[in-house]
């Protein structure tokens, strides 16, 4: 009797981890927390030019910047490898851009295209052009098995019809969805834009990644106002996001090198101060968090081009801190 009854509740678990919805215990995370998240260029500026098969292995998400507009049709977007890229990796292909993707999620990693960035923007003000960015979007993710979107829009949104943009792209992708975004610190000020996104889509969000660089000061959640280059000016505006999301929803964005940005470069030693700070509550500033955040979600930075052309010396200290946290 007791060997049936084992067997019989071996079925039951096997059948119900079978059927499982998404986002249980026996569904495993997209995105694994304390993640390091780096922006892959598709462009040649300064900085390394690489291949995605070149990514180091430190990287868990890598971002693809960036999906263009396209001048043809409102709203969509394009993507394909960069010509000048090409030219100077010595003729990298979207087919092979394609096969190092699915090597690399092959080895765990995830992929997500991001759209905007410093100089470019999509523009979703209609529900016709929101339709040509779902349709163009949803095809390029399938096209290079990506996973998701990053939102890194800089030159302001609409808030409802890139709310509706998301939600129409989660329900196209489905349950491997993932979503990003890299407000500049302006956008997750009370009041700002991207906290209205962000409130309007943090059911299917997977991380919040600010933009801690290239700002001026700026308030944190204990009223008092900080400028960049600190632990407090990271820890005290990461704070505000920590009552609307989960922690393991909120990640630091800093800049790989003091060339990757116009102003707001640290050194790793105080990107690392500052996880310490919101997990444990360890090696903070002036401002201290009212408790740990345990499953802080780690780190981006811009960009791992900018990091490979220091040697990874961003990715090698913050991978082994982010390591190290409980």
């Amino acid at each position: 009797m007791t060997g049936r009854l084992a067997a019989l509740a071996a079925t039951v678990l096997t059948t119900a981890l079978a059927f499982a919805p998404a986002g249980s215990a026996a569904t495993p995370e997209a995105v694994p927390n304390h993640h390091l998240t780096g922006y892959w260029q598709n462009f040649v500026n300064g900085a390394k030019p690489l291949k995605i098969s070149d990514v180091p292995a430190n990287y868990d998400v890598i971002a693809l910047a960036f999906g263009n507009a396209d001048p043809a049709k409102p709203g969509a977007v394009t993507f394909n490898v960069d010509p000048e890229l090409s030219t100077a990796l010595g003729g990298y292909t979207d087919e092979q851009l394609k096969s190092d993707i699915a090597a690399k999620k092959a080895e765990g990693k995830s992929f997500v295209l991001s759209i905007g960035g410093e100089k470019g923007n999509v523009d979703l003000g209609s529900e016709a052009n929101v339709a040509n960015f779902v349709d163009s979007v949803g095809k390029i993710l399938t096209d290079y098995s990506i996973d998701g979107l990053d939102i890194d829009l800089e030159h302001g949104l609409n808030v409802a019809n890139t709310t509706s943009a998301i939600r129409q792209l989660r329900e196209r992708v489905g349950d491997g969805f993932v979503l990003t975004m890299a407000p500049q610190t302006l956008d997750v000020q009370p009041g700002g834009s991207y906290l209205q996104l962000i409130e309007n889509v943090k059911d299917i969000l997977t991380v919040v990644h600010t933009q801690y660089y290239n700002s001026g000061s700026m308030n944190g959640c204990d009223g008092q106002v900080y400028s960049q280059g600190s632990v407090d000016f990271i820890t005290a505006q990461a704070c505000t996001l920590l009552q609307t999301l989960r922690p393991d929803q909120v990640s630091l964005g800093l800049p790989a090198t003091a060339s990757a940005a116009g102003s707001g470069y640290v050194d790793p030693s105080i990107v690392n101060n500052a996880l310490s700070c919101l997990a444990a509550g360890t090696d903070c500033g002036q401002y201290t968090p009212d408790q740990p955040r345990p499953e802080i979600g780690g780190v981006m930075t811009w960009s791992i081009n900018w990091d490979a052309s220091s040697g990874n010396a961003f990715s090698d200290p913050v991978r082994t801190h982010l390591d190290s946290l409980p």
